[in-house]
């Protein structure tokens, strides 16, 4: 039996270089808690119903990400966001945190050349909007977790990588290593299928990231297409989902790998090419023993609406087997 439900949230749409970001600002229950933490553990447990009909069809679809604004919890900071998706919750998004800095700019709450900070779950970020239009994001610590391990994948053989952080987990692979034949738009069905194969084998294997983190992100690299970029990527995020962008937490927890090996120094330029060809740049500081990464990328206003869900509507919650 569906639980009584019923809503108006106010969203700005976005896509940060193809990725689209959907903003909450207005309308939706205030989270208890201290803590951003706290905040997630009571939209987890009493209000996941709201996250599956902002993002499930038929007022979205499985490529949104969700930022929902909350109050800050740190002095300094001018929001809270967390971060969800139709599999569940993030604790960063690098992308979609581009995407709120120019929904707010859309708002008339920043403007350009205004720095802020953000409270997400994995710390506080601090941004910066260029009078570009353009965004950057000082990433909270990311760390290379173990280099060049190998995990074998049942169909492909064995894979070797690394596991590394960005505010998410990645394993991080050649895609000629997994048996990709290209990273290109039109294999879409064939590297969803072994990015999967591999996050499932990395599971099985008990392959993990700090304190047993489970591995969530898959990130396939190749040369890059464009001219101007070091490296181009394919980010798998669970089931068929994939980041359209270069995804900001996967190019930082890439950076933090190329900079242990000693192949990119403390405030070198990289440019990081994702699967639609577009571009984010960024580069790392080493800050005790982690590095510090910032990354810059473009946004762009889709949309404003207001999401309207009536409690006798079948699919009040969004389209999903609970509904």
């Amino acid at each position: 039996m569906r639980e009584n439900l019923s809503y108006a949230i106010e969203v700005v749409d976005s896509h940060t270089e193809g990725e689209p970001t959907r903003m909450v600002h207005g309308g939706f229950p205030e989270l208890r808690g201290a803590t951003m933490q706290q905040r997630l553990d009571d939209f987890r447990a009493n209000h996941d119903r709201l996250r599956t009909a902002i993002i499930h069809e038929p007022r979205g679809y499985d490529a949104v990400v969700a930022a929902i604004l909350t109050p800050p919890v740190s002095p300094s900071a001018l929001t809270g966001v967390i971060y969800c998706n139709d599999l569940g919750y993030l604790r960063m998004c690098g992308h979609a945190t581009i995407g709120v800095i120019r929904s707010l700019q859309y708002l008339g709450r920043i403007t350009p050349g205004q720095t802020v900070v953000i409270d997400t779950i994995a710390g506080s970020v601090g941004c910066e909007l260029h009078p570009d239009g353009s965004v950057s994001i000082r990433n909270v610590p990311s760390y290379a977790h173990a280099l060049d391990v190998t995990v074998e994948v049942p169909g492909i053989g064995n894979v070797t990588g690394d596991i590394a952080y960005g505010g998410n987990w990645f394993f991080i692979a050649p895609a000629a290593a997994a048996g990709a034949s290209a990273l290109e738009y039109d294999r879409l069905p064939e590297l969803l299928q072994r990015s999967g194969a591999i996050r499932e084998a990395l599971a099985a294997a008990g392959m993990s990231g700090l304190d047993g983190a489970y591995i969530d992100h898959i990130e396939l690299t190749g040369p890059p297409v464009r001219a101007d970029a070091h490296a181009r990527n394919f980010v798998f995020c669970g089931r068929n989902n994939y980041d359209r962008s270069p995804c900001g937490t996967g190019t930082s927890a890439k950076m933090v790998t190329v900079a242990e090996r000693g192949e990119l120094s403390p405030g070198q330029e990289w440019r990081q090419e994702g699967i639609l060809g577009t571009l984010l740049t960024g580069h790392v500081e080493r800050s005790e023993n982690a590095w510090i990464p910032t990354i810059r990328g473009r946004a762009w206003i889709t949309g404003t609406s207001v999401l309207i869900g009536s409690m006798d509507d079948p699919f009040v919650a969004g389209a999903t087997s609970r509904s």
